[in-house]
């Protein structure tokens, strides 16, 4: 493998050069986020959107906050929406059907956007509509469009409204980002990782992933030893994963520092034709992986790319302090959800931990209209 070259500059911008731009990575920021992905960039999302059929809230005309859980909604709940032939459909009917289809993803939009705004009224943070505006002028000028051509993109492409996308997306990105508070200062070393991850040669190859008992992965793995020709074979043949098994265990190209270290490392041991030893992958989890060669060096010296390396190590940074607070002020909140009929406790509701059932009633002015839910 080439050797990576060291740069002498300090880790800030360098001056503009004629680099080609970096391919972006999709970070996700915590369960239950969305991305939206144009044009081959990214840009890292907080929060699902609204789906458009649950919308029922008028548009609003500030940066607020969403009405804190357990006030009474504005809307009237025996007005008609509709007569078919005599018959009227009451409001509280539809509110119900919204509920059903899409009260889950909608209300945990609402429980993060609440825990959000209370910790930013904690630290008498505000965001303005002029915050928000300027950053949907910033985003869109990094894909080179005006903001209304971008906002016509985000509606044909992820269904979002300029509304939604303010509210759900961007107040809650900028809001956390003044919450982690702090600047972002690349080291050398975040430097040069990025630019060996994003433009170092990457090993070609070939996958078979096992899920079970390690003893019939053994037994695979000695029959593409004795024979690494029949590796394809035996992909299609015994592979769990299903994307690649159609195609005898083809996998995108590993890169150093893109994702699984062990992977990573066993990988660019290999010489083509080679098979690697079994990897765990996981609990259960394990893969087999066969050289298939190795892909070009993109860019030789990291100054001709030092700028966009620079910028995208300083998002990937600010991703994972954004990530760090939002868990940091989730885990602080006590969360009541009368709908999954589910709570966390103060300073236990960690990331992919089962929460408390909730016992007691709900309190005075819960929405009729907010069936149990069926989990």
């Amino acid at each position: 493998m080439s050797e990576r070259t060291h740069s002498d500059a300090g880790t800030g911008p360098a001056p503009a050069t004629n680099a080609s731009p970096l391919r972006r990575r999709i970070v996700p920021v915590f369960a239950g986020t969305s991305l939206v992905a144009i044009g081959g960039a990214v840009l890292f999302q907080l929060l699902r959107p609204e789906p458009a059929a649950s919308q029922t809230r008028e548009p609003r005309q500030t940066a607020q906050a969403p009405q804190q859980p357990g006030q009474p909604s504005a809307g009237p709940t025996s007005t008609a929406v509709a007569s078919v032939n005599g018959q009227t459909i009451s409001y509280e009917a539809l509110a119900r059907e919204c509920v059903t289809r899409h009260g889950k993803e909608v209300l945990e939009n609402l429980i993060n956007k609440t825990v959000i705004q209370q910790a930013c009224d904690q630290r008498k943070l505000q965001i303005s509509q002029a915050e928000i505006q300027q950053e949907v002028i910033a985003i869109a000028k990094k894909f080179n469009l005006p903001p209304d051509t971008w906002y016509q993109m985000l509606q044909a492409e992820r269904g979002l409204n300029p509304e939604q996308y303010q509210q759900d997306i961007i107040w809650p990105m900028l809001a956390l980002k003044k919450l982690a508070g702090s600047e972002i200062a690349p080291t050398e070393d975040d430097m040069l990782k990025a630019f060996e991850r994003e433009y170092g040669p990457r090993v070609k190859a070939r996958m078979i992933l096992f899920e079970g008992n390690v003893r019939n992965v053994n037994q695979i793995w000695e029959e593409a030893t004795a024979n690494p020709d029949t590796f394809e074979q035996l992909a299609r043949k015994h592979s769990a994963d299903p994307n690649t098994r159609p195609l005898g265990g083809v996998i995108p190209p590993i890169r150093k520092n893109g994702g699984n270290p062990t992977v990573e490392d066993q990988a660019f041991k290999l010489k083509p034709g080679e098979i690697s030893p079994v990897i765990e992958v996981a609990t259960n989890r394990y893969v087999i992986l066969r050289c298939e060669g190795r892909t070009e060096q993109i860019v030789e010296d990291p100054k001709q790319v030092w700028n966009e390396l620079y910028n995208l190590v300083v998002e990937e940074k600010t991703q994972q302090a954004v990530a760090k607070v939002f868990e940091q002020v989730k885990e602080e909140a006590r969360i009541i959800n009368y709908y999954s009929k589910e709570a966390t406790p103060v300073g236990q509701a960690r990331t992919g931990q089962k929460v408390q059932p909730v016992s007691g009633t709900r309190p005075t002015g819960a929405s009729t209209a907010f069936p149990a839910s069926g989990n």
